[in-house]
């Protein structure tokens, strides 16, 4: 059976799975359409955490980062693994303790204001919409090479998919269902992997094949990464592990970044909700390093998988002739992901990254989708892969939807516009926004405004000017007020929003033309420093809290369980 076969077998598979998980769940209470009833097991949420965390991005598109970036690329891994840990000590516990539903809930009653309540939903709905543009990309990218149907007919398919189980399942089918696709993702990203660092190192762990020498090709005998910086030097690049170099970020940008990343995951309010699915704040904390350990499988692989990936393809087809281009290439190159462009008109593939002179194309969310092909594995590999990158995007979109449903319906609907509405319409309600949601969900998956784990980083950036000050500062100090935590959010994500829009949608210039030298990926750190020091500063100046609020505060947090 050819790939393609394999595709539709596997991939059917799993879909069958996923929707007979949603039958299966199918809820009748806000409750559980929110927090799957609180009655979630700390392994099982750690596992439907992983997978709610680890999306397109991680699965997709990271490694393929790091396959471009090198060095650059460890802004992904220590922003986002760095970020759960500060999730977990500073966040996931007390909001456990405080037992709503949403951060919004939170937001509106710590800040005892629906100003307050109604700015975090503002904030809750553009977050999770850029994060979602992202899964919903990354669905369209697999669609479009395996399935062979565009881009456009994939997000369909994938935004038919998360209708289905999210309005029927809500939080407790979400979550069941993300747990089955954690085990397809990670299985899907371990099996090449594995073969890979077997094929080329010659040991079955990718995290040691990574640094172990090359036992085929050109490079034998010479060390993974020292063989991939000798590739890039022969080729006028900068070496893949150079650090604060010509064609490389800057040491602040880096900075930025990464703690951009890091503390937007700490304020992402489609994991955050998932600590509400437990019964107590001591299970909060065992999801979270059930997470924490599901995530690090991944990765700890990813950069293993991304210097695999860099010397595959240079090797297969730097100075190959065109006419002679292998099959995997072809295949992809109908996709119109990857591309070839003879500007000396030689035949020839001269692969370099100096636009003026390259002749490739390639879009860097194909890497990984593509190296199992690029290493010749059997095509039922190359199908599990496909089958992984969809589990990863769907399960991420589904808890994002879940996210602009509760928002919607129970954070503005219900608590602001009509507190008397009743359980069995607020649920018809959520239904209603999620499938609202979806599609709209599905438009900007069709037109991402950059690359899945770029799209993905800006949400990042968004919720670490919004959320993380307004949540670490309503968890630690009883003297912040509503007034500060307004303006600190609204000044927060919008001076992160416009800088975006400005230099990714608008075109205003390039990297010389960035504040300090910050991307846009990075700018989410100055938005985050602005809202603490405009919450802080508004705070000192307006009158404290009720004595109710601040006792609210108190006991929070000192979780007692």
């Amino acid at each position: 059976m050819d790939i393609q076969g394999w595709t539709y077998a596997i991939v059917g598979a799993t879909f069958a799975l996923y929707i007979g998980i949603a039958f299966w769940s199918r809820v009748h209470t806000t409750s559980d359409f929110y927090v799957a009833g609180q009655g979630v097991p700390a392994l099982a949420n750690g596992m439907a955490t992983g997978a709610d965390w680890m999306s397109a991005a991680s699965f997709i598109s990271m490694a393929g980062l790091i396959s471009f970036m090198g060095f650059d690329g460890a802004i992904y891994l220590l922003g986002w693994t760095g970020g759960y840990v500060l999730l977990a000590l500073l966040l996931a516990p007390y909001l456990r303790k405080f037992g709503k539903f949403t951060v919004p809930e939170f937001v509106g009653d710590r800040y005892y204001s629906q100003t307050a309540r109604i700015v975090a939903v503002v904030c809750a709905i553009f977050i999770s919409f850029t994060y979602v543009a992202g899964q919903m990309r990354g669905v369209g990218v697999v669609f479009s090479r395996f399935l062979e149907v565009d881009i456009e007919t994939g997000v369909a398919i994938g935004v038919g998919m998360v209708f289905v189980y999210a309005t029927l399942g809500g939080m407790r089918g979400i979550t069941y269902t993300q747990v089955a696709q954690y085990c397809v993702l990670i299985v899907a990203y371990l099996i090449p992997a594995v073969a890979i660092s077997s094929k080329m190192t010659g040991h079955p762990i990718p995290q040691l094949g990574f640094g172990a020498t090359v036992v085929e090709g050109p490079q034998a005998g010479a060390f993974l990464l020292e063989a991939i910086d000798q590739i890039h030097r022969d080729l006028g690049l900068p070496e893949y592990t150079g650090a604060f170099v010509a064609g490389k970020r800057s040491m602040i940008d880096m900075l930025a970044v990464t703690l951009a990343l890091m503390v937007g995951t700490a304020g992402l309010p489609h994991v955050i909700i998932r600590f509400y699915t437990v019964r107590t704040a001591r299970l909060a904390r065992w999801s979270a390093f059930w997470a924490l350990t599901f995530i690090a499988i991944l990765y700890t692989t990813a950069p293993a998988v991304a210097a695999f990936a860099r010397v595959n393809l240079i090797q297969t087809l730097h100075e190959r002739p065109y006419a002679e281009a292998p099959e995997w290439f072809t295949n992809w190159e109908a996709t119109g992901l990857i591309a070839f462009n003879d500007r000396n008109g030689d035949g020839r593939i001269q692969y370099g990254e100096d636009p003026a002179t390259r002749e490739l194309e390639i879009d860097r969310d194909i890497m990984v989708l593509a190296n199992p092909e690029i290493a010749r594995l059997p095509a039922w590999v190359v199908a599990l892969v496909a089958a992984g990158g969809l589990a990863a995007a769907l399960s991420t979109a589904a808890g994002l939807l879940l996210v602009i449903s509760s928002s919607i319906s129970h954070d503005l609907v219900k608590s602001v516009f009509r507190q008397d509405m009743s359980e069995k319409r607020e649920l018809l309600v959520a239904r209603v926004a999620a499938g609202g949601a979806v599609l709209v969900a599905g438009y900007f998956g069709i037109h991402p405004p950059d690359y899945v784990a770029a799209t993905v980083a800006f949400a990042f950036g968004l919720a670490a000017a919004s959320f993380f000050p307004a949540l670490v500062l309503g968890v630690f100090s009883k003297r912040v007020t509503s007034e500060g935590a307004i303006a600190g959010m609204t000044l927060g994500i919008g001076f992160t929003a416009a800088y975006i829009i400005a230099f990714k949608i608008l075109g205003w210039g390039g990297p010389e033309d960035w504040w300090f030298g910050i991307s846009p990926e990075g700018i989410g750190t100055v938005g985050m420093l602005l809202n603490f020091a405009v919450t802080l500063t508004v705070s000192r100046f307006t009158p404290p809290p009720p004595l109710e609020v601040q006792q609210m505060v108190e006991r929070i947090r000192l979780p007692s369980d």
